[in-house]
């Protein structure tokens, strides 16, 4: 299988185990990596069987002027927002996300939030037989995940795990 991680982070495969199907036939990626997991599936000429889309950075009903902001805030200081945004996308787990932290820099970020998500892109990808799943977490604080789940459900299969994070744990 070939998974995509999120914005900064690495190796982070394992904490979706009980999502994915492992073989040479599916695809997954996490957040922003749903993004590479969705622009592969398209080019690739290999069989897809299954697209398993693990919280999708879906920023589509963001504004520019929220986009500009979360920009600078980076711009400004690189560190404080990444520890923000990773005690965002935990929150309220106690999954240590320490062992998959990976830099990151602003073309990826501005990359994530202006990624326009097509619902004919993916329709061409399922026309190819694929199966597409997107798994949203309730309490994500990452995205929206109502808006998400609005935008996916008429072109793939929705998991909304009501008491989940953007890491889909439980949020306590």
């Amino acid at each position: 299988m070939l998974f995509f991680s999120g914005f900064g982070l690495k190796n982070e495969e394992e904490l979706f185990d009980f999502w994915l199907e492992k073989n040479d036939f599916s695809i997954a990626g996490f957040s922003y990596g749903a993004i590479k997991a969705v622009e592969h599936c398209l080019n690739s000429k290999s069989r897809v069987d299954r697209l398993i889309l693990l919280s999708p950075a879906f920023f589509n009903d963001k504004d520019s002027k929220y986009k500009r902001m979360q920009l600078m805030f980076y711009s400004k200081d690189k560190q404080a927002y990444t520890n923000n945004f990773l005690q965002n996308i935990t929150n309220g787990s106690n999954v240590d996300l320490t062992p998959y932290l990976n830099s990151t820099n602003k073309e990826q970020l501005e990359e994530l939030l202006y990624y326009s998500w097509s619902k004919e892109k993916l329709q061409t990808i399922a026309s190819r037989g694929t199966t597409i799943e997107v798994i949203l977490g309730g309490k994500d604080k990452i995205i929206d995940a109502k808006k998400t789940k609005e935008f996916f459900e008429d072109v793939a299969t929705v998991y909304y795990i009501k008491d989940a994070n953007h890491i889909l744990q439980s949020s306590n």
